[in-house]
C-alpha cells in the first residue's frame, strides 16, 4: 500500500505524533464558531431522541474505537510473548486450525488459555479416559525427533522435512542422496543421466486424507543441508541451466532441445515418452502439496457433537456397552467388527395398534491421531414386540454390529446413541483402538470371540449381514460391564470363533502341520474341564491360514468363572501361540 505526504501527516497528527499550532486551532475555531453553535443545538435535539431510542443500548456492546482496538491488540501482543505464543507459533503450529488458532486470540486472560489448551489436547486424546494423552505425547516426540536431525541453521521443527515428520510421522521408506552427485534419471523424469543436489525422496504406503502410495521431495539447493519441499522434479538437477549437459535420453538422441524443457510449466523436465501423462499429473501435484500442508479439520455436526466437543448431556444417559475385534483382511487391511450392544429396558418404547416400538439413532466415527476421520457409521435401530410380551423382552439386548476395515494404527472410537421416543435420552462412548499390524512371518490369529449361536450362512450371504464375518454369523456377547466376563446361561451354547494366520507350510508335501487345542479351563482351580486336539489339516491342509469354530452345550458346567484357550502348535515354523477368552455360567 502507498501512502502521500498528506495522508501520513494527517495519520501522525490523529495519533498525536505532532502538535497542530495555536494560531492555527484559533482560526479553525472562529471559523466554525457559528456554525458549531448551531450544529451543537441540532446535535443535542438528536442525541435526545438517540438517547430515548437507545435506553436499553448495552455500553459493553460498544464497538470500539480505532485506538482502542490498537491498544487491544497491543496488549494481546504483549500477553502472549511469553509461554503462551510459543505454545501457539510452535508447539501446535502445524496441527491447529484456523478456528482453534481465531479462538485462542480472542481469549482474554491465562485462566482461560490454560482451559483452551487443555481441551485441545483432550479433543485429540484417543483414550479420554487415560490420565495419558497418546497423540499429546507422540506430538512432542516428533518435535524432538525434528529438532534433533533436520536441524538446519534453524531448529528442526521449522524446516519442511520436519513439518511434514511432525504433521505424518516417519515415512515408511527413505531414498536419500546426502551428497547428490550422478543420477540416473527415471523414464518419467526424461531419462538420461545428470548430476543432482542433494535430495531426499520420502514414501507413505498411505496417508489419511492424502491418499495412497504418497513421494514427498525434499531438495538442498542451498547445500547448507537445509532441504525444501518441491513439487519441481526438475529442481534437484545441477546442470539443469548448463548448456549441453544433464541431458535426457531424447536430448541425446537429438529427437528434443534441451531449450525446450524452458516452455513456463510448473517442471523443467525433458521430453520423453511419459510427457503428456506427466503432464497431466501438475494439478494433481499442487492438490497433494495442499492437503499435506493444511491442518486436520474439526466438524461438528448433530450427534457429532457430543462426540467431538463431550457436551453435557442434559438428559439422563442412555448407557450401552461396545465391543471391538480385529480379523485381518491382506497385508496392510484388518477388518474392525464393532458391537453396539443396548438393553431394552433402557429404551422409550410407545405402544400403537397392539406393537411397542423403540426407536435408537447410533452414530458412530473413526478417527486418526491427527483428528482426521476414516470411517463413520449411522443407523437407526429400530426394536419392535407385541404390547402383551413387551414386559419379557425388557431383559434381552439389542445389538448393532458393523465391521469397518481400517489400516493398522491409533485410533479413536467415538459412538453417540439417541433414543428417538426421548431425544433427551443421549449416550456417549470414546476410546482409543489399536488396530494391529500382522507380521508376514509370525504367527498370529485374529480377536477370540465368544457368542451363543454359531450359523452358516448362504454363498449370497457370504461377507455381508448383520454379524456375518466370512461364511459364518456370529454375532459377538458384550460384556455389560467393562473388563467383566461374559455371562452365559446353562441352557445355551458356547461357539467361540477364531483365525490362525502365517502357518508354515512344508516345502515336499506343500501343506500345513499344526495342531490346534480347544480347552475350557475352570479358573477357581485351573482345572481343564474339556480339552480336544485337532490337526490343522482337518481345518485346510494347504492353506496358511484357518478358521476355528466350535459350538458347545454348557449345560453340564457348574456356575462359575471359566476360560477358552485355543493353542496352535505349528510344528513347520516351530511356533506357538494361545488366545484366550473369560466368561461366566450362570
Amino acid at each position: 500500500m502507498k501512502y502521500n505526504r498528506s495522508s501520513l501527516l494527517a495519520a501522525a497528527v490523529a495519533c498525536g505524533l505532532f502538535a497542530v499550532p495555536a494560531h492555527r486551532l484559533v482560526a479553525q475555531q472562529t471559523q466554525n464558531s457559528n456554525g458549531s453553535a448551531q450544529a451543537a443545538g441540532q446535535g443535542a435535539q438528536a442525541a435526545g431522541q438517540d438517547q430515548t431510542q437507545d435506553q436499553n443500548f448495552d455500553p459493553l456492546k460498544r464497538k470500539r474505537s480505532d485506538k482502542e482496538e490498537f491498544q487491544a491488540e497491543k496488549q494481546l501482543r504483549q500477553e502472549l510473548k511469553g509461554p503462551y505464543r510459543k505454545w501457539l507459533d510452535q508447539d501446535v503450529a502445524y496441527i491447529i486450525t484456523d478456528q482453534e488458532r481465531k479462538a485462542f486470540l480472542s481469549l482474554s486472560n491465562d485462566e482461560e488459555r490454560e482451559s483452551f489448551i487443555e481441551a485441545f489436547w483432550q479433543r485429540r486424546n484417543p483414550d479420554p479416559d487415560s490420565p495419558d494423552n497418546a497423540f499429546r505425547d507422540e506430538h512432542y516426540r516428533r518435535i524432538a525427533y525434528a529438532n534433533e536431525h533436520f536441524a538446519a541453521g534453524k531448529p528442526g521443527w521449522m524446516t519442511d522435512r520436519g513439518r511434514i515428520y511432525i504433521m505424518w510421522g516417519p515415512p515408511d521408506s527413505i531414498d536419500s542422496h546426502p551428497s547428490g552427485g550422478a543420477y540416473e534419471r527415471p523414464i518419467d523424469e526424461g531419462g538420461g543421466e545428470t548430476s543432482t543436489f542433494p535430495f531426499e525422496d520420502w514414501h507413505y504406503r498411505y496417508l489419511e486424507g492424502v491418499g495412497d502410495n504418497i513421494d514427498i521431495e525434499f531438495v538442498d539447493t542451498c547445500m547448507c543441508g537445509d532441504y525444501h519441499f518441491t513439487i519441481d522434479r526438475s529442481e534437484k538437477d545441477a546442470l539443469l541451466r548448463v548448456p549441453g549437459a544433464g541431458l535426457t535420453q531424447w536430448e541425446e538422441m537429438g529427437m528434443a532441445k534441451k531449450a525446450d524443457r524452458f516452455k513456463g510449466g510448473m517442471e523443467d523436465l525433458g521430453t520423453g515418452p511419459m510427457s503428456s501423462s506427466d503432464n497431466a499429473k501438475e494439478f494433481d501435484r499442487i492438490e497433494m502439496a495442499a492437503k499435506l500442508f493444511a491442518p486436520p479439520p474439526i466438524q461438528f455436526k448433530d450427534l457429532d457433537s457430543f462426540i467431538s466437543e463431550h457436551t453435557i448431556l442434559t438428559g439422563p444417559p442412555l448407557p450401552f456397552d461396545v465391543r471391538t475385534d480385529f480379523v485381518r483382511v491382506t497385508d496392510d487391511t484388518v477388518l474392525v467388527p464393532i458391537t453396539v450392544q443396548i438393553k431394552n429396558r433402557d429404551i422409550t418404547f410407545v405402544t400403537k395398534d397392539g406393537v411397542s416400538t423403540g426407536v435408537v439413532d447410533i452414530l458412530g466415527k473413526v478417527t486418526t491421531l491427527t483428528h482426521k476421520v476414516v470411517q463413520t457409521f449411522e443407523t437407526p435401530v429400530q426394536v419392535q414386540e407385541p404390547a402383551e410380551l413387551l414386559e419379557q423382552q425388557l431383559n434381552r439386548p439389542s445389538i448393532y454390529w458393523t465391521a469397518l476395515p481400517l489400516r493398522p494404527g491409533l485410533y479413536r472410537l467415538d459412538i453417540a446413541i439417541k433414543d428417538v421416543n426421548n431425544p433427551d435420552h443421549v449416550g456417549i462412548y470414546g476410546r482409543g483402538i489399536d488396530v494391529p499390524a500382522y507380521d508376514d512371518e509370525k504367527l498370529e490369529t485374529s480377536s477370540l470371540i465368544l457368542s451363543d449361536n454359531l450359523t452358516p450362512v448362504d454363498s449370497h450371504s457370504i461377507g455381508t449381514g448383520m454379524c456375518v464375518i466370512g461364511n459364518v454369523k456370529v454375532c459377538p456377547r458384550v460384556s455389560s460391564t467393562p473388563g467383566q466376563p461374559i455371562s452365559f446361561k446353562r441352557d445355551q451354547n458356547l461357539a467361540f470363533w477364531m483365525q490362525v494366520y502365517n502357518l508354515g507350510i512344508d516345502e515336499q508335501s506343500k501343506s500345513n502341520d499344526a495342531t490346534v487345542t480347544y480347552q475350557i479351563v475352570d479358573t477357581a482351580n485351573n482345572d481343564v474341564v474339556f480339552q480336544k486336539e485337532v490337526p490343522s489339516k482337518d481345518l485346510g491342509a494347504h492353506s496358511d491360514q484357518l478358521t476355528v469354530e466350535k459350538s458347545l452345550p454348557i449345560a453340564g458346567l457348574q456356575p462359575g468363572k471359566y476360560k477358552v484357550i485355543i493353542k496352535i502348535n505349528d510344528t513347520v515354523s516351530k511356533q506357538e501361540i494361545a488366545q484366550s477368552a473369560p466368561f461366566v455360567v450362570e
